[in-house]
C-alpha cells in the first residue's frame, strides 16, 4: 500500500493521530519548573491572552524563573500609585549577550555526561527554542585558570628555557573538555560570541617563573604577542571564533593560581607596539578588551586608554564587581564615549546556608540591571558548573565558587542560572537598550529586541511587596512583585 492510501485507511488515521499526540507532548515543557529543572508534562500550559507576558523568580526561590499564567493587557490609565515609563524613542548601548565563564571545569565536569543529558543540558543552556534559556555569550581561558584540574599553558617548556618563537605551542590540554563543548554549543547556537582571558603567561615569560604572580618580562612581550596569536589560529581551525580577548584577567591581583600581575603602563605598552600590530598583521578581527578587573580601579583603563598608540586597537574594557561599584562602567564610558564596556565576571559565594533571596537581588541589582544601565554590552557570571565540593580548581584556585550549576549525581540550578535566564532568554543579541524611568525601589532595565519586541526586568529591591504600573505609549498595565523578587515582562 502507497502512503497515500495507508493514510486514508481507518488504521493509517488512528496511528497517525497516536504520533501527532506523542509528538505534542514530547514538545510540552514546563518554561522552567518552580524546581529549576525542565520537566515533561502531560498537558501543554494554555496561558490566558495577555498582552504583556511574565516570567518571575521570588525570593524565596519557591517560584524560580516561571512564566504567569496571568492577564496583564494594556489600558488607558493604570491602578497604582508608581510608574516605569518605557521610552523606545530613547536608546543606548546594542547588547552582545548574556551568559556565563565556561571553565574547564565546567567543561570537565559537561563533557562526563551521558550523551543524551549532555546534549539536553546544552540545548537547554544554549537553544534559542522558547522552552530554553538562550546563553548568548561565554567567557573561557587562554590557558587554564583557576577552575581547571590543575594549571598548563600551551607553551610549557622549561621555565629556564625560552621559545621566542613559540615553536612548541600546543593546544592540547583544550582538546579533550573544553574545545568538545565549546563546538557542541556552537552547534545549538553558531551565533555565540565567545571572550577568551588569560589568567598567566607561560612561566618561562614571567619574572618569577612562577603560576602564580610575577610579571610578564619586557623581552618576551613580542613572544607573548605570538602565543595570543597561535591561540586565536588553533581556535579557529577547530571551528571555534573568538569575539574578544582580554589582555590579562585581574592585572592588579597576582595571588591566585594561576596569575599575573600588569600594571596599566605594562598593559598599554604591551597593547599598542606588540600585541594590537600582531592581530592585525594576521589578519585578526578578534575584538581587544583591557583591564579585566575591579570596579574600584577605573583609573587603569582610563590610563591605558590615555595612550593614543594603544587606543586605536582597543574596542573597550572589562570588569569585575569585587570591589568598586558598578557605576565605574559610566566613569570610563564617559572619559572614551567610543568605547565600549563590558561586564566580564563576578562569583556567587558557597555557602552552607541558603543565601538565595540575597543572592538574586545582589547579582539582579548590580549585574543584570546595573550593569547594562552603566553602558555594559554584556553579562557575565563565573562560572557555569562545578560539583558538589566547588570542583575542580587548581591548588589554591578558588575552593567556594558556586557555579550556575552544580553538577553532581543530578543536576541543579542555582541561583546564577536564574539571575542570567530573566535577560538571556529575551534580550537577544542585536537588542538596544531603551529609556525606563526610575522608579523608587524597583529598580530596573529595558530593551528593543531585534524582532521588536519590547523587555522590561524589574527587581523589587524593598521589603514589601510593590505595585507599579508600566506605561508604554499611553497605555498602562498593572503588576506587582514581592520583596526581593524579580519579573521579566515581555510584548
Amino acid at each position: 500500500m502507497d502512503l497515500k492510501s495507508y493514510l486514508k485507511s481507518a488504521a493509517g488515521i488512528a496511528i497517525s493521530l497516536l504520533l501527532l499526540l506523542g509528538s505534542a507532548c514530547s514538545k510540552a515543557k514546563k518554561e522552567t519548573p518552580g524546581n529549576g529543572d525542565t520537566t515533561d508534562i502531560t498537558t501543554p500550559v494554555k496561558y490566558v491572552d495577555t498582552d504583556v507576558m511574565f516570567w518571575l523568580t521570588k525570593a524565596d526561590s519557591s517560584v524560580r524563573f516561571t512564566r504567569q499564567n496571568v492577564a496583564l493587557n494594556f489600558s488607558a490609565s493604570g491602578t497604582a500609585s508608581v510608574t516605569i515609563a518605557i521610552d523606545s524613542t530613547q536608546t543606548f548601548q546594542t547588547m552582545d549577550g548574556f551568559g556565563f565563564a565556561m571553565t574547564g571545569g565546567s567543561a570537565f565536569l559537561i563533557n562526563r555526561l551521558p550523551s543524551d543529558q549532555r546534549i539536553n543540558l546544552l540545548r537547554e543552556l544554549f537553544s534559542t527554542d522558547s522552552t530554553f534559556i538562550g546563553i548568548s555569550y561565554l567567557r573561557i581561558s587562554i590557558g587554564s585558570s583557576d577552575l581547571n584540574d590543575h594549571v598548563f599553558s600551551y607553551n610549557d617548556i622549561d621555565p629556564n628555557g625560552s621559545d621566542t618563537n613559540i615553536v612548541h605551542f600546543d593546544i592540547t590540554p583544550d582538546t579533550y573538555d573544553l574545545i568538545p563543548v565549546l563546538q557542541s554549543v556552537i552547534e545549538i547556537n553558531p551565533t555565540i560570541k565567545i571572550l577568551g582571558s588569560p589568567w598567566s603567561a607561560p612561566k618561562w615569560m614571567k619574572t618569577n617563573k612562577s603560576s602564580i604572580g610575577g610579571s610578564l618580562k619586557p623581552e618576551y612581550y613580542r613572544a607573548y604577542a605570538r602565543y595570543f596569536v597561535k591561540y586565536l589560529q588553533a581556535m579557529k581551525s577547530n571551528g571555534i571564533n573568538l569575539d574578544a580577548i582580554t589582555v590579562q584577567n585581574e592585572p592588579e591581583y597576582g595571588g591566585n593560581n594561576p596569575s599575573m600581575v600588569m600594571t596599566a603602563t605594562e598593559q598599554a605598552s604591551f597593547v599598542k607596539s606588540y600585541l594590537g600590530p600582531a592581530l592585525k598583521t594576521a589578519g585578526l578581527t578578534t575584538k581587544i578588551l583591557i583591564f579585566d578587573h575591579n570596579c574600584d580601579h577605573p583609573n587603569y583603563p582610563i590610563t591605558v586608554l590615555n595612550d593614543t598608540a594603544a587606543r586605536k586597537y582597543i574596542d573597550g574594557s572589562a570588569f569585575h564587581l569585587y570591589g568598586g561599584d558598578i557605576s565605574a562602567l559610566t566613569t570610563v564610558h564617559n572619559a572614551y564615549p567610543e568605547k565600549n564596556v563590558y561586564f566580564t565576571e563576578q562569583w556567587v559565594g558557597g555557602s552552607s546556608t541558603n543565601n538565595f533571596a540575597p543572592d538574586l537581588k545582589w547579582n539582579t541589582r548590580n549585574l543584570v540591571i546595573g550593569a547594562p544601565l552603566n553602558w555594559s554590552k554584556n553579562v557575565i557570571q563565573w562560572n557555569l558548573a562545578n560539583d558538589p565540593h566547588y570542583q575542580p580548581h587548581t591548588q589554591g584556585g578558588c575552593s567556594t565558587c558556586l557555579g550556575g550549576l552544580t553538577i553532581g549525581t543530578s543536576i541543579s540550578r542555582n541561583v546564577a542560572y536564574y539571575t542570567i535566564a530573566h535577560a538571556s532568554k529575551f534580550v537577544r543579541p542585536g537588542s538596544v537598550r531603551i529609556g525606563s524611568s526610575a522608579a523608587g525601589n524597583l529598580l530596573n532595565v529595558a530593551y528593543k529586541t531585534p524582532s521588536g519586541k519590547k523587555v522590561l526586568i524589574v527587581l523589587n529591591d524593598s521589603g514589601s511587596t510593590q505595585s507599579f504600573n508600566i506605561k508604554f505609549g499611553e497605555e498602562y498595565v498593572t503588576s506587582s512583585l514581592q520583596a526581593g523578587s524579580v519579573a521579566t515582562y515581555v510584548w
